[in-house]
């Protein structure tokens, strides 16, 4: 069964920091491409990062230079380091497999809020 489990939000104040974890079964995690999207309240999808099989990264904008995306091939394990959090980054967070059919996990809710 191919799933996609999200762990590690919560509520941090602005400025701090969370790490987003994203465990994968049933499929060949090495080998697919893979995404970190987000939904605030009330908007749609937002795609905010992406990284390949190599370890190439993409990033939004709206993210660049504080949101890092890796991976752990040996742990079948997506990560999202998010550093300076800022209120407008509270948002459900899901981890997507972008190849071989998308597919994305439960999400995981952080709010960012003093």
């Amino acid at each position: 069964q191919v799933q996609l489990v999200e762990s590690g939000g919560g509520l941090v104040q602005p400025g701090g920091s969370l790490r987003l974890s994203c465990a994968a079964s049933g499929f060949s995690f090495s080998t697919h491409w893979m995404s970190w999207v987000r939904q605030a309240p009330g908007e749609g999808l937002e795609w905010i990062s992406q990284i390949n099989p190599t370890n190439n990264t993409i990033y939004a904008d709206s993210v660049k230079g504080r949101f890092t995306i890796s991976r752990d091939n040996a742990k079948n394990t997506l990560y999202l380091q998010m550093n300076d959090l800022e209120s407008q980054d509270t948002a459900v967070y899901y981890c997507q497999k972008d190849t071989g059919g998308t597919l994305r996990g439960q999400g995981t809710q952080v709010t960012v809020s003093s």
